[in-house]
């Protein structure tokens, strides 16, 4: 356990430079589209940043609000207690809450708890069962963790000022990226995500035709449910760039302008834009490959195999190199009577596609060119909102057999999608009606059939119940069953941290015998899950596990087993609703899953800049007797990498090494890089990974946030508001940092106009002119410089004509303020009709407050103990 994570053994400087190193690469990710990164990075930042309330003696003190210097990185944290200086005394028995020393209270001087075997004379502990130097002189602890803890009668306090810090950094961060960016970097404005990687290859004129046509169409109807699109090209010998847009129009005119060219030989580097596609793409999106050559980079299939896994992404392939097909007919003992077989012969040039859609829980859809317009419906049903997997399942040998799904009253819209050569099915509703392959439009629905894809769209009008579908193949075959629907779930593979700081951490590459799932369950209070299951997706093993409920809507699942082979996640459980008092439910999860004996973990919090080399420390564990592992280590952005190509383990013997990667000396700050190591056995047949997101930082100099001067404010608000109307005027400086690089209007309905000159000193000045009607009071801005640094200046107007020359503050009716995000410990309210008692005043006489700000959702941030340990 690191002890600055946690602000443990009076780590103070060293814990603050984790929390503004942090907070540099959340804005630095977020700014260049890396969401997820960025989120992650916020939690860790935040974690460390709560904990200082908890483990240090910052509440004890007396101190009711947040301690802003730890996020300030050119700020000094004064008066830590000396090395040497003894900080507490041995509680009463189960009492500490006197145990902190009199001088260290009456100094103000700051410690923390120390945690573990070792800690300087009379320093105090952080406390708790596992904190061993607790049971050391001076024993008990500090910390206030919970409410039961040494210090736990000031947990409560501790709580309440650590949200207000976290509200404080959050609000900085808002400022930087504006309101729109800051709810995608919260994860509440993502809907779904369409991502194309296309060939781009002399042949593959008529495909890009297609695309073009189908996104076209997409973009026209699913403005309100896809948020983000996401274009790879590839070719040979290149691949790239991705682009990335939230307007659908841009969108558009970049997949209008791909142009087929070279090629020549058939093999193309699918893999490598696939791999793009997936690091480039938020978790859980919906990729479509389009190719009709088999992949020339091989080598990557499990580099492509972990980020699906870890991505939990849908991946599916749009074929065109299709093998010519016959029919013929043939009898069905089963059935009693004649069926028809397609005997298309799947390309086997295909089989890696076939394998990794399989592993995402996509399709590998294979056809002419003549008849892709028949396939593509399948993207526009994917960029359908809160689409649900009912049911899948995949047969890698053709046999006859059947397979049951139950369907709840909340699913709509529901259709099936099977692919296979040589098959024929028989569906069957819970009412005993029955459609064959045959009926194109029967008694259940409408099938549709092109190369070796079948979609079946049911429009049954009451399908709540038992189906069954019977296929008989002579070939592998795999079944999908989606709708639309509110109940789903959501879950990630964790192991248990005990101790001090216990909670779960989500493993980063695949589970080992013993699975463990943080499971999310979204439906409502009517949904309650009643069996949680691994089954073998090829086979027929199902291990059931053991559900306890932690919260509302979330479980804990342990499993003492995995199935032998893949495996995926599948939810059953009731919904009580006023049609039925026991509607069933299944759901089952997409990706495919397989336990590993091999663990591999690699981690480092070491700030990454352009021109140097990050080192990271890895350690590979098996579970088995002694193993020389092949070792590969790859990042998404070409970066020179140097890494050990064998490595052994086994035997209760841990392998450890280090990959180093190098970032070119013009890495753009906020660049993000994937690194993906992988181990896998000698006979290749145990494999697992580790995947990293890193993000390049570039350094920062200027710690000034912007500075803003009012010049005048003009109103004349008396009477009918929508009357009249009130101007203000403002220059805003940077003095000689980076520079203000936006300024954008956060509060007020008014019009802003700004230009930019060049004042005294070479100083560039932007002024600023904000006019709105009277009904519209309050107005406040926000200004960024080039180094993320936040300043908001507002005014409120609610008072007849009023004329506010320079920086004169000398009228009630009006306040202004410019302020870092970071700068108080209390929100104010915009309309103040004077300075707050909590707000600081500097030597011009400017009052500084806290920016106004909207917290939905800060509570999932706080749970950062959950996910970061």
């Amino acid at each position: 356990m690191s002890a600055r994570r946690h602000f443990d053994d009076e780590t103070f400087l060293k814990g603050r430079d984790l929390i503004t190193e942090g907070v540099k690469a959340v804005k630095a990710a977020a700014q260049q589209g890396n969401y997820e990164t960025a989120r992650k990075r916020l939690g860790e930042a935040l974690h460390t940043l709560q904990d200082f309330y908890s483990h240090s003696n910052w509440i004890e003190l007396g101190n009711q609000f947040p301690f802003s210097n730890l996020t300030r990185p050119d700020s000094q944290i004064n008066n830590i207690a000396e090395p040497t200086r003894p900080t507490c005394r041995n509680c009463d028995g189960g009492n500490c809450s006197n145990n902190i020393l009199e001088d260290i209270i009456r100094e103000k001087k700051l410690t923390s708890g120390y945690f573990g075997l070792f800690k300087p004379s009379g320093k105090c502990s952080h406390g708790t069962y596992f904190d061993i130097s607790s049971w050391f002189t001076p024993k008990g602890g500090i910390n206030k963790d919970s409410r039961s803890s040494e210090h736990g009668y000031l947990h409560d306090t501790a709580a309440t000022v650590a949200i207000a810090a976290t509200k404080e950094l959050l609000e900085d961060i808002r400022g930087f990226l504006g309101d729109s960016n800051f709810l995608r970097l919260m994860g509440f404005s993502q809907n779904s995500v369409l991502c194309f990687a296309i060939d781009t290859t002399g042949s593959m004129g008529d495909d890009i035709d297609e695309v073009r046509r189908v996104t076209s169409n997409i973009t026209d109807k699913m403005r309100d449910t896809v948020s983000e699109y996401i274009l790879v090209p590839f070719n040979d010998p290149d691949f790239g760039p991705l682009i990335r847009t939230t307007d659908p129009d841009e969108f558009k005119l970049q997949i209008n302008a791909l142009q087929p060219h070279d090629g020549g030989d058939t093999p193309e580097l699918s893999l490598s834009g696939l791999r793009l596609a997936l690091t480039g793409s938020p978790p859980q999106s919906k990729i479509f490959v389009f190719t009709d050559a088999d992949a020339k980079d091989k080598e990557l299939n499990n580099t492509v195999l972990a980020l699906i896994e870890s991505t939990k992404s849908v991946v599916n392939f749009m074929l065109t190199n299709s093998l010519a097909a016959r029919r013929r007919r043939s009898g069905d003992p089963n059935q009693g009577q004649s069926q028809h077989y397609s005997t298309r012969i799947s390309n086997p040039l295909n089989q890696v596609y076939v394998d990794l859609a399989l592993a995402s829980g996509g399709l590998a859809i294979e056809v002419t060119k003549a008849t892709l317009p028949q396939a593509t419906s399948i993207i526009a049903d994917a960029s359908t909102s809160a689409l649900v997997t009912v049911f899948q399942t995949v047969k890698k040998s053709g046999k006859a057999e059947t397979y049951s799904f139950t369907v709840d009253s909340s699913l709509k819209n529901m259709t099936i999608y099977i692919t296979g050569n040589s098959l024929a099915f028989n569906i069957t509703s819970p009412l005993g009606d029955s459609q064959t392959n045959e009926e194109l439009s029967g008694k259940l629905g409408l099938v549709e059939h092109v190369g070796n894809f079948y979609t079946v769209r049911l429009t049954i009008l009451d399908p709540v119940g038992l189906w069954n579908i019977y296929i008989s193949s002579l070939q592998p075959y795999t079944i999908k069953v989606l709708g639309q629907s509110d109940i789903d779930f959501l879950f990630n593979f964790v192991e248990l941290n005990e101790g001090a700081h216990s909670g779960y951490s989500e493993l980063s590459g695949r589970p080992n015998s013993n699975v463990t799932l943080l499971l999310t369950v979204m439906g409502g209070d009517s949904v309650t899950p009643t069996e949680v299951a691994l089954v073998e997706t090829s086979g027929s093993q199902i291990i059931i596990g053991t559900l306890e409920k932690i919260a509302d809507g979330d479980f804990l699942v342990t499993m003492n087993s995995v199935p032998a082979g893949e495996f995926i996640v599948r939810v059953m459980g009731e919904r009580t609703s006023s049609r039925s008092s026991n509607d069933c439910f299944q759901r089952q999860s997409i990706t495919q899953h397989r336990a590993s004996s091999v663990v591999i973990t690699a981690w480092t919090d070491e700030v990454w800049e352009p021109g140097k080399t990050l080192s990271i420390p890895f350690t590979v564990v098996y579970n088995g007797s002694d193993e020389l592992f092949s070792i590969n280590a790859r990042n998404d952005r070409g970066f020179a990498i140097e890494f050990p190509s064998t490595m052994s383990a086994g035997s209760g013997m841990s392998g450890n090494s280090t990959v180093n990667l190098t970032a070119p000396s013009d890495t753009p700050s906020g660049t993000e890089v994937t690194l993906t190591i992988e181990a896998e056995t000698s006979g290749k047949s145990d494999f697992n990974y580790a995947v990293l997101k890193l993000t390049v930082v570039s350094p920062i100099t200027d710690f000034t946030s912007p500075v803003c001067e009012i010049i005048s404010v003009n109103a004349n608000c008396s009477g009918n508001c929508s009357l009249s109307s009130w101007t203000l005027s403002a220059n805003l400086t940077d003095g000689n940092g980076t520079g203000i690089m936006s300024v954008t209007l956060r509060q007020g309905l008014g019009t802003l106009n700004t230009s930019t000159t060049t004042g005294d000193g070479g100083v560039n000045v932007t002024f600023v002119f904000y006019s709105a009607s009277c009904c519209s009071e309050v107005m406040e801005l926000v200004a960024v410089d080039g180094a993320g640094n936040v300043g908001i200046c507002s005014r409120s107007v609610t008072s007849a004509v009023t004329t506010t020359p320079n920086t004169s503050m000398s009228t009630a009716s009006t306040t202004n303020s410019m302020t870092t995000a970071t700068a108080a410990a209390t929100t104010a309210t915009a309309k103040t009709s004077s300075p707050s008692t909590n707000a600081t005043t500097d030597s011009a006489g400017h009052h500084f407050y806290p920016p106004i700000g909207f917290w939905v959702g800060v509570g999932a941030i706080l749970l950062s103990h959950v996910l970061w340990l």
